[in-house]
């Protein structure tokens, strides 16, 4: 069984409620999760930055709208304030894998960094 560890489990939270269409159509909740610093670079290969995603998650989820469905979801303490996490992600047919990275500031985890890259199956 995997050890108990506060700062992955923190880290988890906030990700997956970054991926909910409740938080996602907040500003104010996905800028609560997001570090002054953050970047990403999406599975679309744009960079984005802290807000332009804000803005864009705001003009595109839908309220009640489906939640975007997670897979093997991981994470490691790489520093007293650094939590690393991996996972895949199925929306809309559309798979990918993401990496993302929490930094402790003021004694929350906020998300510093996201990458995402499409995948798909291939027949064996």
């Amino acid at each position: 069984m995997p050890e108990h560890n506060p700062a992955v489990e923190s880290a988890m939270e906030g990700e997956l409620a970054l991926l909910t269409p409740e938080i996602r159509c907040s500003p104010e909740r996905v800028g609560a999760l997001l570090h002054p610093e953050f970047h990403e670079f999406g599975a679309s290969g744009r960079h984005w930055g802290r807000a332009a995603i804000i803005a864009s998650l705001a003009a595109t989820a839908e309220q009640g709208a489906r939640p975007v469905a997670v897979s093997a979801l991981r994470g490691v303490q790489l520093a007293p304030d650094l939590v690393h996490l991996t996972y895949d992600t199925e929306y809309d047919g559309s798979r990918a894998h993401r990496s993302s990275l929490w930094r402790c500031t003021e004694g929350r985890w906020l998300l510093w960094f996201h990458q995402a890259t499409p995948f798909s199956e291939r027949p064996t």
